[in-house]
């Protein structure tokens, strides 16, 4: 059983309450973590080929063929295995992470404004989940365009395995967690920091960070990404501002 560290008389906790559940908070943390690290590291064959799919349909639609993965060096495949087990443990443990992080701010809140827990996890689960699902229905699109570059005679593409995952990982979680921006609109607007009315007046602004968010964050740079990227970042703008101007005055 863990033990709490009464708090102040007023009720407020301590700068030692906060280290102490943040410690705490930390260790569930770590825990999920590890638990999904195991399940995904036995699961490494199926999660392996998953990863791979995108190459070869990006093969096809750049016209160039491309003979598999690549392996250098003599301990490469396990620093792969532990890569593909970890990110993929940071997805399945997830909903725990999430948990956690609301669980520590949650002091911070008003009694209405936990109610909000559930609705926070499932909304940046399904937001999250949305991010990487475009990011692979992009990824076969951006290979393309990036292999497309090697159609010249004499040149074959030798692509090695660690920089593609460390590619097709980057691409997955820069859409999952820009996607979680109206998430942080939605905590900023029940800080009292932002409110709709100032949202409404940043439409412009907006709609250009947007887009330069997609030019800058992508890793292919090529347009289709980077319009896939922006385009439902601006709506997801939008929805927070709707969000925050009726949901949370509700």
């Amino acid at each position: 059983m863990r033990l709490r560290r009464p708090a102040r008389d007023d009720g407020r906790m301590t700068v030692v309450d906060h280290l102490t559940e943040l410690r705490h908070r930390i260790f569930v943390g770590l825990i999920a973590f590890g638990v999904a690290f195991v399940v995904a590291y036995a699961l490494y064959n199926p999660i392996l080929r998953f990863l791979e799919a995108p190459l070869d349909k990006g093969s096809r639609i750049g016209g160039v063929p491309v003979e598999g993965l690549n392996i250098p060096g003599v301990v490469t495949a396990f620093m792969v295995r532990i890569k593909i087990s970890a990110f993929a443990a940071i997805v399945l443990a997830l909903p725990v992470l999430l948990w956690q992080l609301w669980r520590f701010v949650t002091p911070a809140l008003k009694a209405k404004e936990k109610r909000y827990a559930i609705p926070f996890v499932l909304s940046s689960l399904i937001l999250f989940a949305l991010g990487a699902y475009i990011a692979f229905a992009v990824l076969p699109a951006a290979i393309g365009f990036l292999i497309g570059f090697a159609r010249a005679p004499g040149l074959k593409p030798l692509i090695f395995i660690d920089q593609y995952l460390s590619f097709v990982i980057l691409m997955v979680l820069v859409f999952g967690l820009s996607f979680e921006f109206p998430v942080l609109l939605v905590f900023l607007a029940m800080a009292g920091i932002v409110g709709s009315a100032r949202l409404r007046g940043w439409r412009r602004p907006a709609l250009f960070i947007a887009f330069a968010a997609g030019a800058v964050l992508t890793p292919s740079g090529d347009p289709l990404s980077m319009i896939l990227l922006a385009v439902p970042l601006y709506v997801l703008y939008e929805l927070a501002m709707l969000i925050i101007r009726f949901g949370l005055k509700k």
